[in-house]
């Protein structure tokens, strides 16, 4: 795993919150984006290019790497030509997949309250 420097703010025990930790890791513009598509299946590096036209292939590449550090995405690379990179959510990756769906799930819904303001379900007013 990353070596992890707080800067989230103070948490009141030693061990760092683990929200912070849970951020540290998903955060990020394209994360969560990736390990949502990721949750389909293995992806290769142009396919994400594909599903994320807008991803700058260094960002593509470091977002790979830092998953692939922390363990949530394994790396295959098939020995042919030309050469075959698959990526994957390991076991430990997949243990984040409620936490992507409800995110996916909120997103939908807030989306639609921004369109349709009087749709806003109840506990979202204030959002």
């Amino acid at each position: 795993m990353r070596d992890r420097v707080s800067g989230y703010g103070f948490c009141p025990n030693d061990e760092g919150c683990p929200v912070e930790f849970t951020l540290d890791v998903i955060g990020g513009k394209w994360k969560g984006v990736l390990l949502f598509h990721l949750m389909d299946g293995p992806k290769r590096f142009n396919e994400f290019r594909r599903i994320c036209p807008s991803i700058t292939q260094r960002m593509l590449t470091l977002q790979l790497r830092e998953l692939e550090e922390d363990g949530v995405v394994h790396r295959e690379v098939y020995n042919q030509v030309p050469p075959k990179v698959e990526y994957s959510l390991t076991a430990f990756g997949q243990t984040l997949a409620p936490i992507i769906s409800a995110m996916k799930e909120w997103g939908e819904t807030f989306k639609r309250s921004v369109r349709n303001p009087l749709d806003v379900p109840s506990g979202m007013q204030d959002v």
